[in-house]
This record gives structure tokens, C-alpha cells and sequence, in this order.
């Protein structure tokens, strides 16, 4: 450990292994330690199930839960939109080669007490039971114009220029409240509504995200990675290697070195590591960040698929209850999966309840997503704290990611993750390095 290094990373949350892999790709000489003895910090993936009881101080699973090793229970479970910044950051990396994706089946959203399918092209948004008939049609005239927007090209604006305001742009179109909501909620994935007074190319190219990820693979926009979220850290562990990066498992770190204000090194016990930079999460530098808000997570144990209406009913879902629906101000996310993506036992599905807090009674708040999954065998809450960091780092060379939020999708993450990244390396990512797509990368798997 005595040896000198570009960054020390602290804590293999999927953040920091992100920017582990992206550092190591830019030639960066990396040491990344963790005080615990898995993977994954806060976003760990539980397994054995045993695991995750113990976390929780409860006794061992009842038997019928099946083996302990078939379960795969991620403690912040997220989606990668399929055409989304995540994906093309791991496809960068060459992480891809150790991960298998696979679509989740179904995205969904609450609308008057009931579940309905997201429509997600103008054919769906003609056969949606969201909307009255004529609805539909001035929906369908948002989605073609969306789709033919180009902010290079002022004929493409219908006189709503990009700097226009979201909440102008709907009014264009005539659209109903409850059709803004499922838009700005579902499609462009904004958890509340500031997004509405602000540019409207913003939500456009947010609602053409989900469109391009939907036309990858047809079912949802949304993957996730088989046997979960926890093949991802691992992956950039192995991807390391290759690197010549150096990974410490169950090795504290008791200090961050500094010299002048500046960070040189990180202690652990007696030795002392030196480095021009540390990239760590909130827990490792309690002292520069700032509490921002809190989160409550329910994982929930079922026997069952959630019923959305539909025949079959699908093995994996993401439902958002948009939060005019339930009078809040923050939207509620509720995500299920099951076998077929390689998290639970035959017939066993795993469902997670997420918003951020606005009450004293946070449980109270998620009841509207909690009584989607009714009857529920397990149930497991948590209320996190949220962190930021109180200032950008670039003087002290101290990098801290923020706390994850409530949302099941991971754009937010990203969005932090090139922040740090351009933070450090002092200009932004590249994206234009990217030139293959997923499926490619998995065509030459098979060479």
C-alpha cells in the first residue's frame, strides 16, 4: 500500500466503480479500498438472503424462502435506460464483457387509482386507456413533434424554441393535467415538477431518450443486469485488474491526508498511501458534506407478480405514481423483478418502494406503492440520509459523489458521475469516444 497513485477511490459503490473504470481507461494509476467486507457499498446486492435478515437484525429466512443463494436482493435496485448515459459509460470501459443484461417487461404509471401502461409511440398513445379520445390525438401530435424536434433546425420548433418553458410548450398542445403529469413523470423522468418552467429542449431530449431506449428492445426502455446490481462493481474490479489498478476489500480508511489544505494521502492503520487525488462517497468525509434531505427505501418480499391488469402479467416492472396522484410534491417509484432476472427463486419476486421524504412519517408516504404490492411475505425499510458535498473539490483535490436518490432509474447517478469526472479531469467526458452500441459489444462475445 506504500506506494504512490493518481486517485484513491473510497467505497466500491457503482458511483465510484464507475469513475474507477473511466479513470482507468484515461491511464490513471488507481487504489480503490473499502471499509467493508462486499462490494457495492449503499448500493450492495444481498446474497445469501440470510445476508440481508441479518442486516435487518431479524432471524434466519423461513424455509420456504427456498436457498439462500438464489437470492440476489439489491438494496438500491436502479434501471439502466437501454440508450442511456450508464450504458454508454460501461460500454466505454469494457465492463459490458462481464455483465449480462436483460429488458425489464413492463413500464407503468398510476394514474386515478389505477395502473396503466406507459404509451410510449403514437400507435400506444392511440390504444392508452390514459386518455379520452381526443387527448390521445394532441398527445400523439406532442410525441410526433418531439420526435421530429431539432434544435439545429428552427423549421423543426412549430414556434417553441428551445429556450421556450416546458409548461408553454404543453399549453401549445392543449394537453390536460394528467397527461403533463404522466409525461413529465414517465416519459422525461423528472421526480417533481421544476422541470416545467424550465427550457423545454431539456424534457425533449429526455422524452427522446426513453423513446430511442424503448426502440432498442421493445418491452421498457429500462435493463438491469442479471443476478443484479452487485455484477457491477465486481465487473470493475476485473476490469481493474487489466488496468493495473490495485482493489482492498475490508481495509478502513482512518484518515485523509492533507498537506496545505491539499489531499496527499489516505491512512489505513500504520500505512499511509500517497496521491494527488481522493474520489470517495459522503460516508468517507463526513465532515465536507451537507445533509440534503432523506429517502425511504421498502424492500419487499412476494409470492407474486405485482398485477397491472394485464395477461400475462409481467415477471418485471417499473410503476411510477406521479406526485400530483397522491398530493406530494416528489413522485413515488415502485420496481419489481423476479426468476428471470436471476434475483429470487422460481415463483418469488422482489419489489422495492422508494420517494424522498417530505413527513415526519415517512412510511405513511409510500403506502400508495406499498398497497400495489399487497399481500406483501417481507418487508424491510430503511431511511437514508442524503449527502452532498459543500463545495466542488477542485481546490482541496477531495472528490465526493452524493448520496443516491429515490429514483429506480440511474440518469441522476450519471449525471453525478460526469460532474466528479469533469471535476478532476477538468473538462467533460467525451461521449463521442463511444462508437459501438451494446449489442455490438455482445456480438463480439461470441468471436
Amino acid at each position: 500500500m506504500d506506494e504512490e497513485y493518481d486517485v484513491i477511490l473510497l467505497g466500491t459503490g457503482l458511483k465510484e466503480c464507475v469513475l474507477a473504470g473511466l479513470l482507468g481507461v484515461a491511464g490513471k494509476k488507481i487504489l480503490h479500498m473499502d471499509r467493508n467486507k462486499y462490494y457495492g457499498g449503499e448500493s450492495a446486492s444481498m446474497t445469501p438472503l440470510e445476508d440481508l435478515y441479518s442486516k435487518f437484525n431479524l432471524p434466519a429466512p423461513p424455509s420456504d424462502t427456498g436457498r439462500g443463494r438464489d437470492w440476489n436482493v439489491d438494496l438500491i435496485p436502479k434501471f439502466l435506460m437501454a440508450n442511456g448515459l450508464l450504458v454508454k459509460l460501461l460500454i466505454h470501459t469494457g465492463v459490458t464483457r462481464y455483465l449480462e443484461f436483460k429488458c425489464i417487461e413492463g413500464s407503468y404509471v398510476y394514474k386515478g387509482q389505477k395502473i396503466h401502461k406507459v404509451p410510449a409511440d403514437e400507435r400506444e398513445a392511440l390504444a392508452s386507456s390514459l386518455m379520452g379520445l381526443f387527448e390521445k390525438r394532441r398527445f400523439r401530435n406532442l410525441l410526433v413533434w418531439i420526435n421530429e424536434y431539432d434544435e439545429n433546425d428552427p423549421k423543426t420548433y412549430k414556434d417553441v424554441p428551445p429556450k421556450t418553458r416546458m409548461i408553454d410548450a404543453f399549453k401549445k398542445f392543449g394537453l390536460d393535467q394528467d397527461t403533463i403529469d404522466f409525461t413529465g413523470h414517465a416519459l422525461a423522468l423528472y421526480s417533481d415538477d421544476d422541470y416545467l418552467e424550465k427550457p423545454a429542449i431539456e424534457s425533449i431530449k429526455r422524452i427522446k431518450l426513453y423513446s430511442e431506449s424503448l426502440a432498442r428492445y421493445g418491452k421498457s426502455p429500462y435493463l438491469y443486469p442479471l443476478y443484479g446490481l452487485g455484477e457491477l462493481p465486481q465487473g470493475f474490479a476485473r476490469l481493474s485488474a487489466i488496468y493495473g489498478g490495485t482493489y482492498m476489500l475490508d481495509k478502513p480508511a482512518d484518515e485523509i491526508v492533507y498537506e496545505n489544505g491539499v489531499v496527499v494521502g489516505v491512512r489505513s492503520g500504520d500505512q499511509t498511501a500517497r496521491c494527488k487525488t481522493v474520489i470517495c462517497d459522503p460516508s468517507y468525509a463526513q465532515d465536507k458534506v451537507k445533509k440534503v434531505g432523506q429517502v425511504i427505501r421498502a424492500i419487499c418480499l412476494l409470492r407474486h407478480p405485482v398485477n397491472v391488469g394485464s395477461n400475462p402479467t409481467p415477471g418485471s416492472i417499473q410503476i411510477i405514481i406521479p406526485q400530483k396522484q397522491v398530493q406530494r410534491h416528489n413522485d413515488i417509484y415502485v420496481c419489481c423483478m423476479g426468476q428471470t432476472n436471476m434475483v429470487t427463486p422460481k415463483d418469488w419476486y422482489v419489489a422495492l418502494v422508494s420517494t424522498t421524504v417530505e413527513t415526519n412519517n415517512p412510511e405513511n408516504e409510500i403506502k400508495p406503492g406499498l398497497a400495489l404490492l399487497e399481500p406483501i411475505y417481507q418487508k424491510f425499510v430503511t431511511v437514508s440520509d442524503l449527502y452532498e458535498p459543500v463545495d466542488d473539490g477542485i481546490k482541496s483535490r477531495l472528490f465526493i459523489t452524493s448520496s443516491y436518490d429515490a429514483t429506480t432509474h440511474f440518469e441522476s447517478t450519471c449525471l453525478d458521475i460526469l460532474d466528479v469526472y469533469r471535476r478532476y479531469m477538468g473538462e467533460p467526458f467525451d461521449f463521442s469516444k463511444i462508437t459501438r452500441g451494446l449489442d455490438a459489444d455482445e456480438s463480439q462475445e461470441g468471436q
